[in-house]
This record gives structure tokens, sequence and C-alpha cells, in this order.
């Protein structure tokens, strides 16, 4: 089955056009059946040059807008109709022709809404509920692709957030230890009298065991009554 028959279905009114613009609308439908689609674009153009308010030369214009492949000047064609239609017939071919050019831009969420609009002034056409299932499709596989995208890029995000937090720590790491050795160099001196708790403690300990000592002979030496001349060094 050719979905696609469905969507490239355009409506085509091209009759009881105004006398002024009739030569034009006529070539231009010619050129169209011929499918020259150049030829038919100038000659709608032509024509509403002569009636700038022709629904039918706009009508045909975004049709072969459509067939070049100028989906986005279609959809804007098609668009602008939406609110010149004159009954729910012509209104909803507008909406289809909106959404089959929407369609083929890629914009699937629009032209669900186009084919809805269609359905909501033509309940019985086949074509815009056939064409509304199928976008809808499209619709889906997009968000779906949507979403996978999305849940890559912020695994990707986290992902480099992590390396950002390593690369600052170990940088603020690196300052430190840089500082720390900064600090060493502009002070060799104070390194090299620095000595140890453990040291520290036992140089204290030598100290009072050695006036421990020396009191301890003091007291031997008066014990035995000999007079201790201590010198004082003014």
């Amino acid at each position: 089955m050719n979905i696609l028959l469905f969507v490239l279905a355009l409506t085509f009114p091209l009759l009881n056009y105004a006398q002024s613009e009739k030569k034009h609308l006529k070539d231009g439908n010619e050129a169209y059946k011929k499918s020259d689609y150049v030829a038919a674009e100038k000659e709608f153009n032509k024509a509403l040059g002569k009636n700038k308010d022709s629904y039918k030369g706009s009508f045909n214009l975004g049709d072969s807008y459509y067939k070049q492949g100028k989906y986005e000047e279609a959809a804007n064609q098609f668009q602008l109709l939406t609110h010149r239609a004159t009954s729910k017939d012509t209104l909803a071919k507008a909406f289809h022709n909106l959404g089959n050019s929407l369609l083929k831009s890629k914009k699937y969420q629009e032209s669900v809404d186009a084919y809805k609009n269609a359905l909501k002034n033509n309940p019985n056409d086949a074509d815009s509920r056939y064409n509304l299932a199928y976008a809808q499709q499209y619709l889906k596989q997009q968000q779906e692709q949507q979403k996978k995208e999305q849940e890559k890029k912020d695994k990707e995000e986290k992902k480099d957030e992590k390396k950002e937090d390593k690369e600052k720590k170990e940088k603020e790491e690196k300052e430190k230890k840089d500082k720390e050795s900064k600090e060493n160099k502009e002070k060799p001196e104070e390194q090299k009298n620095k000595i140890s708790k453990g040291d520290a403690q036992r140089l204290l300990d030598a100290l009072q065991n050695d006036e421990k000592n020396l009191q301890d002979k003091m007291k031997k030496i008066k014990a035995k009554g000999v007079k201790v001349e201590i010198e004082k060094d003014w």
C-alpha cells in the first residue's frame, strides 16, 4: 500500500472563476495537468494580479507550490486560506492540503492538528482520516527519537559534569601542593631548625634529668658541710 498517494492527493477547485482572471486560471490549470508546475505558478500569480482576493487562484497557487516541493510556501498559502473559506467544504479542503504541506515539512504535530480540523469540517473525508493516522504514526516516531536524543544528551552532560568536577579537584590539589612547595622553599632555615615533637620531648626530659642530678649533687655536698660558691654571670 502506497501511503504517499493519499498524502499527495490535492483538491483543486477551478469552477466559476471571474471573467477577469479566467484566462490565467485556465492556462494555469492546463500547465498543472501537464505537470509544468513552474508555469502553473506563474499563471496563478497573474490571476491574483487581476483579482487579489481570488480564492481559487490562491488555492491553486498553493497546489503548484506543493508540487514543486515548496512545502513552506504551500503551507503559508493554505494557512491563509483557512481564514477565508466560504464553506465547511472549502475549509476542510484547505486544512487537508495544509496538513499535507506540513507533513512533507516533517512538522508532524502541526500536520495532525490540520487533519483534525479538516475532519471537524468534513467528518466523512476518508483521505484526511487516513492521512491523520499516517501523521500520528510519524509524530510518535519523532517523539520517541527526541526522547532518546534528550536522554543521550543528559547522559553526556552528566558525564561532562563529573569530568569537570574531577579536573577541578585535581587542579585544587595541585595548587595546594605548589603552594606548600613554594612555602618550603621560602623558609629553608625554619625547616632546618624545626624539630619533631618526639625530639623536643626527649630534649626536655634530658634537661629535667640534668637539673635533677645537679640538685641531688648539691644536697649531698651540703650534707657534708662543704661550702659551695656559686658564680653569677652579671
